[in-house]
């Protein structure tokens, strides 16, 4: 069961997420995407670190995604924390030369071929944590719109992928469903 957990900052994402590991009664792998690039984000990777369990497995991810993904045992809970800021680092690793475009569809693309590999060899959970940034105000710069962009097709591929959705909002959960399900 590939579960999906989108929404905004502090929605309440990333909580359901270790809770739903806390419950599973067995090994949990957490792949954490940040990447500490100021004394902001050590700060928060030393607080998240903090929040989980001492048992769980947890590996620093911010660029190769899907290896990881594949690589994790098959008995284990999967949590992957957090596509929004992933993505960023994507953007960050980006080669010059390339831009940013082909070089996130690929990324993007092969994460979600690894989730959707994991999810029909194991029956194992999954959980991919996002935030959904397109409700808000419109980005200033290109790089921003670039950003909301490709966020929102991230989400939808993975989505797409997921046996289920959430939105949340205030530590309550939305189910989201497939528009053309519910156009029947």
């Amino acid at each position: 069961m590939l579960t999906f957990l989108v929404g905004g900052a502090r929605s309440g994402k990333s909580t359901l997420a270790v809770q739903m590991g806390e419950h599973h009664g067995g090994p949990v792998h957490f792949l954490a995407t940040a990447e500490a690039f100021d004394d902001d984000l050590r700060d928060r990777i030393a607080r998240h670190r903090a929040e989980r369990p001492d048992g769980w497995t947890t590996e620093e991810v911010p660029v190769e995604l899907a290896d990881a993904v594949l690589a994790v045992p098959a008995d284990s809970f999967l949590i992957v924390d957090c596509l929004t800021v992933w993505l960023a680092n994507l953007m960050v690793h980006a080669p010059a030369q390339s831009g940013t475009g082909g070089f996130v569809e690929h990324h993007v693309a092969r994460l979600a071929d690894a989730l959707r590999h994991r999810a029909g060899v194991t029956h194992a959970p999954i959980v991919v944590v996002s935030n959904e940034v397109g409700m808000g105000v419109h980005p200033e710069s290109p790089m921003g719109r670039d950003y909301r962009d490709h966020l929102g097709r991230t989400n939808q591929l993975v989505a797409a992928v997921a046996d289920r959705s959430l939105l949340m909002v205030a530590g309550r959960a939305l189910r989201l469903d497939n528009p053309w399900e519910l156009l029947r």
